[in-house]
């Protein structure tokens, strides 16, 4: 439930599951504002809640990226730093968070035109880094990501007030039907599944590692799935995936001998910075939930 008398348009964690309206824009531009993203693509990402881009990022660019996350995730710094998730069956690094700080490769990618020229025009202003992350999920058993929406708990525990939230998806490895791909619900992200049950504090040290707090029913999502139906993303490496912060989403384990890497940004508008949690009893640490709204330049 939410913890104090502010104007919470979105509840969850109450003591049953409840659907809300969706009460923001998904496009926050004005029509016909400049930017990467034509007017056809926007429509279709208002439609369906993502936008796909078949090759951002060039392959000697990818190879370059790539080689920086097995930099990362070989180096025994980073995988002691609190920063950095472990599979708790493998013990192999799952995901290194506030990857731009750590790394200045990813840094320099944050600020790329053709990344954050997207998200200034979704979101109809400049923007800030709420997120990011690398994800590893090599071969033979690396575990999925249960069905969320990521606003449900940036909302409940980190206090973002709007939907006014993107995240991109960029491949770092070839994304197959059938190692562990993102998965979106298209137009999910029209109505917010407030889930039941109070937030754990210090819930974060958890659901990083196995979703829990925060996860819809199962018979909610089978009405969801039913009525939206489930898109699979595939895509060389150097692909991309845009898509707005309350699309349900997921993905599966992957068991094959092929891994599966990106690199993953969550830029919010500066318009829209992070307040107390709406329904935590305290906020997330910073390199999940940033703090810091200085606008990417």
């Amino acid at each position: 439930m939410t913890t104090d008398a502010r104007n919470d348009l979105y509840p969850s964690r109450g003591a049953a599951e409840m659907t809300t309206p969706r009460q923001d824009p998904v496009i926050w531009s004005a029509p016909g504002a400049p930017g990467p993203i034509t007017a056809k693509e926007l429509q279709g990402y208002e439609h369906d809640g993502f936008l796909t881009v078949g090759q951002l990022i060039a392959p000697d660019e990818v190879a370059g990226y790539h080689a920086e996350l097995e930099r990362l995730i070989a180096d025994p710094a980073v995988r002691a730093d609190e920063r950095s998730i472990i599979e708790p069956k493998s013990q192999s690094v799952r995901s290194v968070f506030e990857v731009h700080r750590i790394s200045e490769v990813f840094a320099r990618l944050v600020s790329d035109e053709r990344v954050v020229g997207r998200a200034r025009q979704i979101l109809g202003s400049d923007v800030y880094v709420h997120q990011s992350r690398i994800n590893v999920k090599p071969g033979f058993g690396a575990s999925g990501f249960y069905w969320h929406s990521d606003f449900e708990t940036w909302h409940a525990e980190d206090g973002l007030p709007n939907m006014r939230t993107v995240s991109v998806s960029i491949a770092l490895t070839e994304n197959y039907d059938t190692n562990g791909g993102l998965m979106i619900m298209p137009g999910s992200h029209k109505s917010f599944l407030g889930c039941a049950g109070e937030t754990p504090k210090d819930n974060y040290k958890k659901s990083l590692q196995m979703q829990d707090a925060g996860t819809p029913s199962d018979e909610a999502l089978t009405k969801m799935a039913d009525r939206h139906g489930i898109k699979l993303f595939t895509g060389k490496a150097g692909s991309a995936t845009w898509f707005d912060c309350n699309a349900m989403h997921g993905s599966g384990d992957n068991i094959t001998p092929y891994p599966r890497s990106n690199v993953f940004i969550v830029f919010n508008s500066v318009e829209n910075t992070a307040q107390e949690p709406f329904a935590a009893p305290i906020r997330r640490p910073e390199f999940i939930g940033a703090r810091d709204f200085t606008p990417v330049k």
